[in-house]
């Protein structure tokens, strides 16, 4: 068997671009559908692909870890996150190949299911872009928590930490921690919250939140600084009695060491669209097991991502529980021939040979490229922040 074709099919969901990546072979009817989304990048990966597909192109599918090398190896230039997504995407796609030969998921290829159900949590507002990013009102985070409730979640992630400054004021410590109590309110001590901070947060502004927040039993406390800054995060794990999760920016198993090493964080997030897909993700899993961290991929973007991070997830004994959009565009479903199934917020196990997900091209191209929405984020005096 011979790849004979790599292309890209790029779908505009708003506020990003959705990546698919499409593997085809000289079997009839044989391809494999793979994500490399990445936000405000999207042409910058799409060349990444096509960069790349020159050195795969008449090469056994099959081989996976040999294909992955070839990618991250072969170039003098490696990886990066823009490179590492373009591997992510391809690499899913011979996954998905490798599952449908044989006719049988993918999560069975990587060693079996180890659990029968996986659990999944929410974004605040289904992961629109107004109820994740532009709630406010401590009453709005309450009313979103119930939304969410009704659908069968039990899990929940919201950002009620504004942009912030390097250190903040009484007013919006107190603010974000209403927001907190209201969640908890809403949700009782059944929904496990978690809040994001999407690196906004200094070390030391990340610990004057969260003492603020210490009463409401977090699940976990996500990016509270930049993951560059490793001995913050050590700091903030500290200071703070709840778990620190970070993660996602990071691409190939490299970056993740220092964290593990140092046991900056207690969930690690790697996402299997960047961090160099579904063979590098295993690999990053099985490290943080050494250390006794567990694994819950990042997954904002499309459903062929979600696909993808679900059989990790089926397969990974130190998997906690499982990203998801639901409700970024309303016609996110008609895009895929098999959309996922929750009941009460839970997956079963896959069964469907490969990834189980087919892309509907045709639904798909009624949503063409098209810039996504940018989020420009200022500090009060102007300067340039974190978004």
């Amino acid at each position: 068997m011979k790849i004979t074709r790599i292309s890209t099919l790029v779908v505009n969901a708003r506020m990003r671009n959705w990546v698919f990546v499409k593997v085809e072979t000289d079997q009839p009817g044989l391809w494999g559908w793979g994500e490399a989304t990445l936000e405000w990048k999207t042409k910058g990966v799409v060349g990444a692909i096509d960069d790349l597909s020159v050195l795969l192109i008449g090469q056994d599918p099959r081989r996976s870890e040999h294909l992955w090398q070839i990618m991250h190896r072969q170039y003098f230039w490696r990886g990066g996150i823009i490179g590492m997504t373009a591997l992510s995407g391809i690499d899913q796609a011979l996954w998905d190949i490798k599952g449908k030969e044989l006719g049988r998921p993918v999560c069975e290829l990587l060693g079996g299911p180890v659990r029968d159900t996986l659990r999944f949590y929410d974004h605040l507002g289904g992961g629109s872009l107004e109820g994740m990013y532009k709630t406010q009102d401590p009453a709005d985070f309450g009313a979103r928590v119930h939304e969410s409730l009704e659908a069968g979640f039990t899990a929940v992630k919201a950002m009620p930490i504004p942009v912030s400054e390097p250190i903040e004021n009484p007013r919006t410590l107190k603010q974000a921690a209403r927001a907190v109590e209201a969640m908890r309110e809403a949700g009782g001590d059944d929904l496990d919250i978690m809040l994001d901070l999407h690196a906004r947060t200094t070390p030391a502004a990340a610990i004057q939140f969260g003492r603020m927040l210490t009463d409401y039993n977090l699940y976990w406390y996500e990016e509270p600084c930049w993951h560059e800054t490793v001995d913050g995060l050590v700091e903030i794990a500290r200071a703070l009695p709840f778990p620190i999760a970070t993660g996602e920016r990071l691409a190939g198993r490299w970056q993740f060491r220092e964290l593990l090493e140092k046991r900056a964080c207690a969930v690690i997030q790697p996402d299997v669209s960047h961090c160099g897909g579904m063979s590098e993700a295993r690999r990053i899993a099985a490290m943080a097991e050494t250390y006794q961290i567990s694994v819950a991929c990042h997954n904002p973007t499309g459903p062929v991502g979600t696909a993808a991070s679900l059989h990790l997830g089926f397969a990974t004994p130190n998997y906690l529980i499982q990203e998801h959009v639901r409700n970024d565009v309303p016609w996110r479903n008609d895009i895929v021939t098999t959309p996922l199934t929750l009941e009460k917020g839970l997956a079963r196990r896959p069964a469907a040979p490969g990834l189980g997900i087919e892309i509907n091209e045709t639904e798909a191209a009624k949503h063409p490229f098209a810039p996504e929405v940018t989020m420009p984020a200022f500090h009060r005096d102007g300067s340039v922040a974190d978004w």
